[in-house]
């Protein structure tokens, strides 16, 4: 924590501030200003807020504050300096014990007939961004896998993400064809895809979803990349995402924080918020999940997600389907395991993305990726708020130790350089810290009969909203007089008493749900309802 506090007393005032959270540090004013506040240091974070700390200019405090700031605030290249590297700490919960590659696989079903768990990066050694074990369809050797590698922008082959537990239709990602402004083919790749296709019996078309512009998809093919085209990729229908690149979304949270801290024109609120586009970008990160996912289940129908490298875009939307897919993924475990899998064990850069312990507070590099999919999920418990077994304050814990570096789960860009770096083995997990006291983090409206069913949330602008627990948290006239999180304990608790006094003739809740919104796994909907 940043402390304030005259020569020879007691502190103050005290702000918690992890030091990852810092962005930059600028000097305020010069030997010649004047005034109260006029001379000092401020300090942007990265959650959307700014510190002042005005200094004495007589006693040199902010030159000693500024260069000790900047030496733990930016220890790179030496990631050993982080602060989760220090932390001695123990928990009741091993959190890196939470996901297992072969079980969260097997507990989608695999093997099966159509599909298997190969090896063949173990070591890392086909794609250093991808996990060990991967699903791929049985017909599929690992040869055939090795001709297929080249082919896709950093090797980053289709494997699979999720399988559904009726009607076998697939949720498959990985990144861009390599095929150039000359249209290169290459027959392994293609014959990989009919594969994947030949896995799902019951369908009879591979939907392609990829998530960019098709404008910026064709400016791909310049660099090399590109997308698959029907006239190769027999019985596939490609269909364009239209979200935005990173740059966009950074531009666009820059925007959103302007207007946010640390003061906001209430008469131009609306305009202002607009012209961020922020919201826009959320509802077509969330349209095109519900998209996915309704192919997926209503239209059984399997799905090969890609972006450019795989690892951004591609890992939102994949994430996003199956929440809405799978109830397991709705519970607090399952969220973290989702969080492993998706976005940590297939190579999300977050180091780059967050910019952990990097002065270069204008890399290009950066951008909200991973805030986006957190806003997204809140979005949706919004709209559904009995489905989600966590609450408000879990997701907001992620995001703030999502740049605190007090644990090591967000560190680096790739689950091979955290073997590299024993990140595992030196540093603590989120997850032991939030397992280690889980009524602060579950919803008490938590619903189980709600358990088994898909999730259809309505993207559209009329239905979203800005997070202002999140966004706005920190101007003082946002602030509630009560903090979620204690309205959330004491009604969770008092759930958890009415259960156990009406425990011993407990009626189940009857299942009230509009057809259009949730309905079991595999359930047909009418055509009237649908989408």
């Amino acid at each position: 924590a940043l402390q304030t506090a005259e020569e020879n007393e007691d502190p103050k005032y005290a702000v918690e501030c992890p030091l990852g959270t810092i962005l930059r540090v600028e000097k305020v004013g010069g030997s010649t200003s004047r005034g109260e506040n006029a001379y000092g240091l401020e300090i942007f974070c990265k959650d959307m807020r700014n510190l002042r700390f005005a200094h004495k200019q007589e006693n040199h405090s902010r030159r000693i504050v500024y260069e000790k700031l900047l030496q733990m605030a930016f220890p790179l290249p030496n990631i050993k300096e982080f602060f989760c590297f220090k932390l001695q700490e123990k928990f009741r919960d091993n959190g890196w014990d939470v996901y297992d590659a072969i079980r969260d696989l097997q507990r989608q079903g695999l093997p099966t007939d159509c599909w298997r768990i190969s090896k063949i990066n173990d070591k890392y050694a086909l794609c250093d961004t991808y996990p060990p074990l991967v699903g791929v369809p049985t017909d599929v050797t690992d040869e055939d896998l090795k001709l297929v590698a080249p082919f896709r922008s950093r090797s980053r082959i289709p494997v699979l993400s999720w399988l559904h537990p009726v009607n076998n239709a697939s949720i498959t990602r990985c990144s861009q064809p390599m095929c150039g402004v000359r249209g290169t083919r290459n027959k392994d790749d293609e014959k990989y895809l009919q594969n994947i296709l030949e896995a799902n019996p019951q369908c009879h078309k591979l939907f392609i979803m990829d998530a960019r512009p098709k404008i910026n998809a064709v400016a791909n093919q310049a660099k090399g990349g590109g997308y698959e085209s029907d006239e190769f990729y027999q019985n596939t229908e490609l269909i364009f995402l239209d979200i935005a690149n990173i740059h966009v979304m950074r531009e666009s949270l820059r925007k959103l924080k302007d207007i946010c801290f640390p003061s906001i024109d209430d008469v131009h609120w609306l305009a202002n918020l607009e012209a961020t586009h922020y919201l826009e970008h959320i509802k077509l990160i969330l349209a095109g999940a519900v998209r996915i996912a309704d192919l997926v289940d209503r239209c059984r129908t399997s799905v090969v997600v890609h972006c450019s490298d795989g690892w951004d875009r591609t890992a939102q939307l994949t994430a996003l389907s199956m929440l809405l897919l799978d109830p397991y993924y709705r519970t607090i475990v399952g969220f973290e395991v989702l969080i492993e899998k998706e976005w940590l064990s297939f190579g999300h850069k977050f180091a780059q993305r967050c910019g952990h312990g990097d002065k270069n507070y204008s890399d290009d590099q950066r951008s909200p990726v991973f805030v986006q999919f957190i806003d997204c999920v809140w979005q949706i418990t919004r709209q559904f708020p009995c489905a989600f077994e966590f609450n408000e304050h879990f997701l907001i814990t992620i995001l703030d130790h999502l740049h605190s570096c007090l644990f090591g789960t967000f560190l680096c860009n790739t689950d091979c350089q955290r073997v590299k770096e024993e990140v595992r083995s030196k540093t603590c997990s989120l997850w032991s810290y939030i397992n280690s006291d889980m009524e602060s983090y579950m919803n008490p409206l938590f619903a189980t009969y709600l358990h088994n069913h898909v999730l259809f949330p309505v993207a559209s602008l009329r239905r979203l909203e800005l997070w202002t627990s999140y966004y706005i948290r920190w101007n003082p006239r946002m602030q509630p007089q009560e903090s979620e999180e204690q309205r959330n304990r004491e009604l969770f608790q008092l759930t958890q008493q009415s259960f156990c006094i009406a425990r011993g003739k407990l009626i189940p809740l009857p299942e009230k749900r509009s057809i259009n919104k949730t309905r079991k796994i595999g359930e047909t909907v009418p055509a009237n309802h649908r989408l």
